[in-house]
This record gives structure tokens, C-alpha cells and sequence, in this order.
């Protein structure tokens, strides 16, 4: 039975929803350009591989996974030596930082700041007089605050109730404050850009609302990279036919889907978007083909996808780009998790954390349901790429979950 928008695939760990909207035959619209633009992420890939300590992140075949599932292939693209701050997230905060130090200099000198000079520190006595904000469930602000303090500015993080101790200490290890806040994510937003509009702080958020576009599309921009480090890793007739990817406010998925979309047109691959059901805005929205807001009251384990709100520009994209909208319980993360530091997949122990495996975790559970694998055209041909955005954030939620510390696991 082939899916549509209004009949979502009901099973005992996960909902489907297929985006009827999502035209494969199209090429890239001009019209997201406004969104996204090519150039945009071109601008951002220059700047971050010119960081100290960038190399690529690996991108790992899970054969015997490919070999159980039936597919050509199943390759997962490792996050966790990102920069060493663990998460895929150095990508796009870290980066709007720059980019927004580089904007406010430019206007105090009226002529173009070069951002090696920020690097080098050559603007510090006035770059420590700026404060940046932002709301994280952990990642996000913990490449703010190493943004900042790279390029010396101060900075002031937001945390919901649930966020873990071990988070927010990784944040403060990098010179932040660190302010928690009563309720869940999308208040730990709202308080954050309340005090910054009083104080005079600049947000630095991955999550767009309106009259706020400017930093979330930078960060968005500078995810990226992931996508043409992914390409330059697989043979270049082997493109992906498939990528799984996390929800959360859609500022990940809509900019692997932009990148795909724009490097290879129609060729691109079917992008499975997924989340947490207790959390799952980005399916809802597929839904009613508009945006919808969930209300959290129970915080996923997957601690990073727990987002209630979709960020607009994300949506933007992939009202029109994505084709798939999943849904997993809490009780895939931990087995998957385990699966990779075992090396059960077909690779060598893997760190994977517990947003990072998300993607992971639902491809297995597609596999053991051929109806709903042929709904997402899964067959001998398919090559499927998972992106691994995070290892082990908070080692003690690692080590509970997996049985292990992450520090034994060999890569």
C-alpha cells in the first residue's frame, strides 16, 4: 500500500510518514536560494576547513548491516571526532559565532574584518566586550561556547530542567555561564531571547523564528560540510541513494537535504527524517503540511532531538525536500548504542551517542519490516548513509545505557 501524508504507517516502535510534496524528479528550486543558498555553505565549508585541528570526520561501512538488510550498502559517517567537542554541532555554532564577530567588527571599522585576524586574537579587546546567548540541550551550546571562547567573546547559555549535569559542566569547561532554566527546551528559547533582547546579548541560535533568520541559516550552513566531506569519501558513481537523519528543529536535516539537493539535483538521495515519539514536530508538521508545535512533557532519552518547535527556515526546506518523517521509541537507543560498541554492524567498536544513533537505530528497526521497507524503496541497490552526529556527550548517560565507559571502546 503506498503511504500518503494523511495515512501515517503505524507499528509497535515506530510511525511513518511519507511527504507526498517531496518531488524526486526536481532539481534544486531557486527559490530556496533565499533559504539556503549554495553559495552560503561554499562560504562556510572555505572557513571551517581553515580551523586548526579540521580534518574530516570517517565515514565507516557497517557491511555485515548492508549484508542483513539486503542493500548495497550502509556507510556511517562518525561525528564524534568533531574538533573534539564530540557532536557534529562545531559545524554550525562555532561558525555563526565568527560570522557574527566578523558583521559586528566590519560595521565598527566600516571596512571587511579578515577572520583569520579574529583567530589570531587580533581583535580581542573589543571582541571580549560582546556576548553571545543561545538555549542547547547540550551540543549546540557546547560548540557556542567553544566558538566564543576560540574567538574571545563572552557567553551565556540557556538549559532546560532535564538537561544533565555533565553537560552543562562541558559547557562551562569552555568559559560559559550557564543558566538553567523551569520546563523544556522551547522555554529555555523563549527566556534566553527575552534576556538577551534586555541585556543587549546577541543569540546564537539553530532554531529560526520570526524576525530571526540570519544566524540560524549560518549555522545551517556550515552543517554542510558533512555532506561534501561525505561525497569526497564515497566513490563518486556510488552516490547515496538514502539518508537517514535526526529531526530535532529541522536545522540538520534541511541542510543535508539542501547540499544533497543542490550537488547532485535529481539524483539526490530519499531523505528519512527521524525523531523521538514524544518529540516528533518535524512528523506532525509532514502531517498537516504546515508547521506544528508539540508540547513536551516526558524528555526523550534522545536528549538533543527533543524539540518541540520547528525552526522555519528548516521547514521551508523540508516541506519540499524530504520525503520520509519516522518516528522511534526510547527503547531502540540503548541496544543500538550497543550494537555499534560491540562492532556488531560490521565495523570496529564505534562511540555512538544517544542522538547520534537515532538514524541508526531506525534503519535496523526498517529492516525487520519488509512492508515498510518497500514503502522507503529499500532493496539490493540501495545505498544508505547514516550520519552519526554525536558520540559520548555525556560519558555517565553513556556508560549507563551502554555498560561500558566509552574511553574502553576501540575504534
Amino acid at each position: 500500500m503506498r503511504l500518503t501524508q494523511s495515512e501515517p504507517y503505524v507499528s509497535a516502535a515506530m510511525r511513518h510518514c511519507h511527504n507526498a510534496r517531496a518531488n524526486e524528479g526536481e532539481t534544486w528550486p531557486k527559490s530556496l536560494d533565499t533559504v539556503l543558498a549554495s553559495t552560503l555553505i561554499d562560504d562556510a565549508v572555505d572557513e571551517i576547513s581553515r580551523w586548526p585541528g579540521y580534518h574530516p570526520t570517517p565515514l565507516i561501512a557497517l557491511k555485515s548491516l548492508a549484508d542483513e538488510l539486503g542493500v548495497a550498502g550502509v556507510w556511517y559517517k562518525d561525528e564524534a571526532p568533531r574538533f573534539g567537542l564530540g557532536s557534529f554541532k562545531a559545524l554550525g555554532g562555532a561558525y555563526a559565532v565568527m560570522c557574527l564577530l566578523r558583521r559586528i567588527l566590519t560595521s565598527k571599522h566600516g571596512k571587511p574584518v579578515d577572520t583569520d585576524a579574529i583567530r589570531k586574537g587580533e581583535y580581542r579587546p573589543e571582541t571580549r566586550d560582546i556576548t553571545v546567548a543561545t538555549a542547547t540541550d547540550g551540543n549546540h551550546g557546547r560548540s557556542v561556547a567553544w566558538g566564543a571562547q576560540q574567538f574571545g567573546c563572552r557567553c551565556m547559555i540557556y538549559i532546560h530542567a532535564e538537561v544533565s549535569e555533565g553537560r552543562k559542566s562541558a559547557m562551562e569547561a569552555f568559559g560559559a555561564e550557564v543558566i538553567r532554566v523551569a520546563g523544556n527546551y522551547d522555554e529555555s528559547v523563549r527566556q534566553a531571547a527575552a534576556d538577551a533582547a534586555e541585556r543587549g546579548w546577541h543569540i546564537v541560535s539553530d532554531t529560526s523564528y520570526p524576525g530571526y533568520t540570519e544566524l540560524p541559516q549560518l549555522v545551517m550552513a556550515g552543517y554542510g560540510l558533512m555532506v561534501d566531506e561525505a561525497l569526497d569519501q564515497l566513490p563518486p558513481d556510488q552516490p547515496p541513494t538514502h539518508v537517514f537523519i535526526q529531526g530535532g528543529v529541522g536545522g540538520l536535516p534541511a541542510a543535508v537535504c539542501a547540499r544533497f539537493w543542490q550537488r547532485l539535483g535529481k539524483r539526490r538521495p530519499r531523505t528519512v527524517i527521524v525523531e523521538p515519539d514524544q518529540a516528533d514536530c518535524l512528523y506532525r508538521s509532514a502531517l498537516h503540511q504546515k508547521p506544528v508545535a508539540v508540547h513536551i512533557t516526558q524528555e526523550s532519552i534522545m536528549a538533543g532531538l527533543s524539540c518541540g518547535e520547528v525552526s522555519q527556515l528548516a521547514w521551508d526546506i523540508l516541506h519540499r525536500g524530504a520525503h520520509d518523517f519516522i518516528t522511534i521509541e526510547d527503547r531502540l537507543i540503548a541496544p543500538t548504542m550497543r550494537a555499534l560498541a560491540e562492532g556488531t554492524v560490521g565495523a570496529a567498536p564505534l562511540v555512538g551517542g544517544e542522538s547520534g544513533v537515532a538514524g541508526l537505530a531506525a534503519l535496523i528497526a526498517v529492516g525487520s519490516d519488509p512492508s515498510l521497507a518497500g514503502v522507503l524503496g529499500l532493496d539490493s541497490g540501495s545505498r544508505i548513509l547514516l550520519l552519526g552526529t554525536e558520540g559520548a556527550t555525556d560519558p555517565e548517560i553513556y556508560r549507563d545505557l551502554v555498560g561500558r565507559a566509552a574511553e574502553t571502546i576501540a575504534g
